[in-house]
């Protein structure tokens, strides 16, 4: 349905300039082909003709295009701040209603100095500000969308490779720019207007995935900021669990009534960094807490932590150098048993402390992972072997693959699954096997112990991938004081 109003849209847009390419003197059927549009557009302006050029260059084209068009428009006098937006927003609707007009009429090159004489128009000062403001959005927008973006780290998942407070610049263009999804937004904000709240997205046009073309494919242990899967389905009040997790522990019936239920485009679900260790077609598991690839094991972050239990004398610690050491202690029930997220050398180092019996790393079998189901007693520590899926991966269907894809199938690949009589159907029809295609990846944090990643929710499709994480450009520690609390020595730090 989406695809058929774009065409219709698009058709109509053509429409409206086919008809002013020929008020202009040329053929309407110019008016339709790409790059010799803009040829045309640029005689037709005074605009150098090699701008042209120029529209290969992503992100650049964008700006020459809208300056060839809008210019293009002043040739028939459209120079008023509501023309200038009605053009922009619906041109589908006001180019051909402006090509049938008798009235308007191609006045001549805009971009000329007789033009400008001939046809004076003098902006109000509402106006500079107006124009000012409105470029100065798209620009940003454009910037973030398609170039680079700033996040700040909420929680500590990837301590201590990256810390809470660290702000970080994210490049869009490694992996390649996506086309946004869902692009009638509010400018600025991801998924809720501030302030006010409700949506800050309209999803009366949604576009299918596509990626521009990118410096670089993915690779194994790149740090990567995506749209967190598990959150297409969100309760409002209780957004720091997921939908699923509410719904066993609760059941559905109860939260529905409980929370405010809403579910979220791809590219409006909320933003996660993690690191990712297995690609497509990968076999992944986890062996008392060793991460293992294709049963060999994986590259360890030299910052990777992992929860320990401390065992001390009873005298108790000192506080402040746990926190200069930046090492998170929690008292046990015991007051002689602590215990810490830290990294297997600040282990050793506590070892040795006169006070400390033994330093033991927790291996955690409790913790029910994906993918939540009886037939597989997996947890955080002891997990797989799991395959991800790679694009024109077949999987056979069965009872022990469907609680490992079911999801993907469904939900990320946009399947009704369907179990009958013992039989499995996708879209209706009877299937003994499914072809992913799509990619998907396996993203974790290089703080195992605390870390919300793909062995509580599984796999991260391909079309949910934002960029790829460059460096620190500034860190706040909330605890420290005065000057202390930046982080100097992580200002533009690299992110490994």
């Amino acid at each position: 349905m989406y695809y058929i109003i774009f065409a219709l849209l698009t058709i109509a847009s053509l429409y409206g300039l086919w008809l002013l390419f020929k008020k202009a003197g040329k053929q309407g059927w110019e008016a339709i082909i790409p790059f010799y549009r803009e040829y045309i557009m640029a005689q037709l302006t005074a605009r150098p003709t090699w701008w042209v050029v120029l529209l290969l260059v992503p992100i650049v084209n964008i700006f020459i295009f809208y300056a060839l068009y809008l210019d293009f428009l002043k040739s028939f006098g459209k120079r008023r701040f509501w023309e200038t937006v009605a053009a922009v927003i619906l041109p589908f609707i006001f180019l051909p209603l402006w090509g049938r007009d008798p009235n308007i009429k191609y006045l001549g090159q805009s971009n000329t100095e007789a033009f400008q004489q001939k046809y004076p128009y003098k902006k109000t000062a509402v106006r500079e500000w107006a124009d000012a403001i409105i470029f100065a959005t798209i620009a940003a927008s454009l910037i973030r969308g398609f170039l680079i973006e700033a996040y700040m780290i909420p929680t500590g998942s990837m301590e201590r490779t990256l810390l809470v407070g660290d702000f970080l610049f994210v490049s869009k263009l490694n992996y390649g720019p996506r086309i946004p999804m869902t692009p009638l937004a509010f400018p600025f904000a991801h998924h809720t207007m501030p302030i006010t709240g409700g949506k800050a997205y309209s999803e009366a046009i949604q576009l299918p995935y596509k990626r521009l073309p990118g410096f670089q494919n993915i690779e194994r242990n790149d740090v990567v900021v995506f749209n967190f899967p598990a959150g297409d389905t969100v309760a409002l009040e209780y957004q720091e669990t997921t939908y699923a997790d509410l719904v066993r522990a609760m059941g559905k019936e109860t939260v529905h009534n409980q929370f405010t239920i809403t579910t979220r485009p791809i590219d409006k679900r909320e933003n996660y960094i993690k690191r990712c260790v297995g690609m497509p077609g990968d076999i992944i598991s986890l062996e008392r807490a060793e991460l293992l690839i294709n049963g060999k094991p994986a590259f360890t972050p030299p910052e990777m932590q992992h929860a320990y239990f401390v065992y001390t004398d009873g005298s108790g610690l000192n506080r402040e150098r746990m926190h200069d050491l930046r090492i998170d202690v929690q008292q046990m029930s015991d007051p002689s048993i602590f215990l810490m997220h830290m990294t297997v050398n600040q282990a050793e180092m506590i070892k040795a402390w006169g006070n400390v019996n033994d330093v033991e790393m927790m291996i955690e079998e409790s913790i029910v992972v994906y993918p939540h189901h009886k037939q597989y007693n997996w947890s955080v520590d002891n997990f797989g072997p799991l395959t991800i899926p790679a694009k024109g991966w077949t999987v056979a269907l069965d009872s022990l693959t469907i609680p490992l894809y079911e999801r993907a199938i469904r939900d990320y690949e946009g399947n009704i699954l369907e179990k009958k009589a013992g039989d499995y159907y996708i879209n209706g029809e009877k299937a003994t096997s499914y072809t992913f295609k799509q990619n998907y990846y396996w993203m974790m944090g290089d703080n195992r112990h605390n870390s919300l990643d793909s062995r509580s929710w599984g796999f991260v499709p391909e079309d949910h991938i934002v960029g790829k994480a460059l460096f620190t450009w500034m860190s706040w520690d909330e605890k420290g004081s005065f000057l202390s609390k930046i982080r100097w020595n992580r200002i533009f730090k690299g992110i490994n």
